[in-house]
């Protein structure tokens, strides 16, 4: 959950921060090959880049085409999942992927990587609508990219 999350000058934040940053873009551009190759370029370490790049987003690219990977624990019954996809749709977003294990004890475990660009409203207000539907538990924001 966004809860976690600080804005902060970087100003104030160390330079490889933006080495970071930069590393990503690298990646993403097709101008690195791979980490150490972007890495090297930008002059940090792989270990401090890894460290880090999960934890570093910059708001400007928030609104830029954002997947969320969410997983949760769904009860065995018929309906649960279809009840889900529909909040997800309700919310604006829509689903790239799911993921469903096999049901252990009547639990299923789920993972969704959900397209949010389209969503108007946080990420966190989704979460609460899915984990309050009936058989659903332990909703959690795994990743956003």
């Amino acid at each position: 959950m966004l809860e976690n999350y600080l804005i902060v000058h970087k100003s104030i934040l160390p330079d490889y921060f933006d080495n970071i940053l930069e590393a990503k873009h690298l990646l993403e551009e097709g101008k690195a090959k791979n980490v150490m190759q972007a890495t090297k370029m930008v002059g940090i370490s792989r270990s401090t880049f890894y460290k880090y790049k999960d934890y570093i987003l910059e708001p400007i690219r928030m609104s830029e085409g954002r997947k969320a990977v969410i997983s949760m624990l769904l009860s065995h019954e018929t309906g649960i999942l279809s009840h889900v996809l529909t909040k997800v749709s309700d919310a604006g977003a829509s689903v790239l992927t799911i993921t469903q294990s096999l049901p252990v004890h009547g639990k299923a475990s789920v993972t969704i990587t959900l397209d949010t660009s389209g969503m108007p409203a946080m990420i966190n207000s989704l979460l609460k609508d899915i984990d309050e539907c009936q058989g659903v538990e332990n909703t959690k924001l795994i990743a956003i990219d």
